[in-house]
């Protein structure tokens, strides 16, 4: 089995370095660290709405780098700061993921910067052999 890493070299908010890969790829899974409305190393300012498209484009960007698409995606994880944005984060999500629509977990949570949603996913993809 072949691990590839994609984005070990990435800078977060202050210039900071982070310690993890955007993804990671094994045997045809693809494992999307949890993505934020991240731009140059800075949260994007703006409301859930403004986040969640960022977001979801940021995790979308790393599919496709990565060869994937939203087809692909099995699972999501998606964290929200407040809980009252769950409805408008919900009509975003469905944009995007209405057509082919993964398993989910979507929870309340203190986040680690500031923001107002997190989302991580796997997507799988049979390799030619």
């Amino acid at each position: 089995m072949s691990i590839k890493r994609y984005g070990t070299v990435q800078t977060g908010a202050g210039g900071k370095s982070l310690p993890f890969a955007r993804a990671v790829e094994a045997d045809g899974w693809l494992y999307v660290s949890g993505q934020v409305a991240m731009e140059s190393g800075e949260i994007v300012e703006g409301n859930i709405i403004a986040q969640t498209h960022k977001t979801i484009a940021n995790v979308l960007a790393i599919l496709k780098e990565a060869g994937y698409g939203v087809e692909d995606v099995v699972r999501v994880g998606v964290w929200l700061d407040d809980p009252r944005d769950f409805w408008t984060f919900n009509k975003i999500y469905q944009e995007y993921f209405g057509e082919h629509p993964p398993a989910r977990a979507c929870v309340q949570s203190s986040m680690m910067v500031d923001c107002k949603v997190e989302i991580d996913c796997v997507a799988y993809k049979k390799k030619a052999q």
